[in-house]
């Protein structure tokens, strides 16, 4: 009888430790990984500038790409191994998220907007950056929002802008046809030849996009917000150790100011605003 119990009793106990192992999260063990490897894999995609795309010598670059290599600095530290190499990986915004859960690449370093429904397949670091989706016209075509009932406007696939778009233009009553695009060079590009009325993005990448045009002052990027989109670096859900490494290297970054000259080398002399200033201050925790 007490040899039946204590079976019983051990039963039930590898059942709960069985349960629990499942329930719970695996553990990604990124710093594991890239201590075994001797490599860091981030991810970054050809078409977020400034935030992420290829400079003229084809290499990965962009505020994000910056911020990640700041972590990477961070990783050599606490792995006391300066020998660890970074690999990029190209990501799109229709696939980056299946490459960070398949362990393509540990980190996500783009411009990836924070949203609950993400956050099921990723974790995120604390912010990296705050903007929101605008519009960008040509000038003599539609002027503002309510002008494009029956225009073609653009956006980029895959992006929370495209959804953002719908919404805002079934909220405002607007029968639009909305024209989604693969890239955002493809929606300038059509923007400019007259194919689109409008291009929606992230307004820090239209004003990039404007200035790299054939003729910027053909175009008129717009003081309105239609959305608020929080940036962050993505990393593999349940990474409690990879996460804390993140966070504490953004907030040393916020803490020291050295986010100011990352942000300019970005962005040249455009005005920070107010709100990216007081996210930087919200976040600069201390140690």
């Amino acid at each position: 009888m007490g040899i039946r119990f204590f079976a019983s009793m051990l039963c039930v106990g590898v059942l709960c430790l069985g349960v629990l192992s499942i329930g719970g999260p695996a553990g990604a063990a990124t710093l594991d990984r890239i201590r075994d490897s001797g490599t860091v894999k981030l991810g970054y995609r050809l078409d977020a500038a400034p935030f992420s795309f290829a400079d003229s010598a084809g290499l990965p670059a962009g505020y994000s790409l910056m911020l990640c290599n700041a972590v990477v600095n961070s990783v050599r530290a606490a792995l006391q191994r300066d020998d660890i190499k970074v690999e990029y990986v190209l990501v799109s915004s229709d696939d980056r998220f299946e490459a960070l859960q398949s362990g393509k690449v540990d980190l996500i370093c783009g411009a990836t907007t924070v949203t609950l429904e993400r956050r099921q397949m990723a974790d995120f670091s604390l912010l990296s950056f705050v903007t929101g989706s605008s519009v960008l016209y040509r000038k003599g075509g539609p002027s503002n929002f309510l002008d494009l009932v029956g225009q073609k406007v653009g956006v980029r696939t895959g992006t929370t802008t495209e959804a953002g778009l719908q919404r805002a233009l079934k909220d405002a009553g607007i029968e639009a046809q909305v024209v989604a695009v693969d890239s955002h060079e493809e929606g300038l590009r059509a923007l400019e030849d007259g194919e689109l009325a409008a291009y929606f993005a992230d307004r820090a990448i239209l004003a990039t996009l404007g200035a790299g045009a054939a003729n910027p002052a053909n175009l008129v990027l717009s003081d309105r917000f239609f959305s608020y989109e929080p940036y962050a670096l993505a990393l593999q859900r349940g990474d409690s150790d990879f996460r804390l490494l993140v966070d504490s290297t953004l907030a040393r970054l916020y803490r020291s100011k050295a986010i100011v000259k990352i942000y300019q080398a970005s962005f040249g002399n455009a005005h920070m605003s107010d709100l990216l200033r007081a996210t930087f201050t919200l976040q600069a925790i201390p140690e």
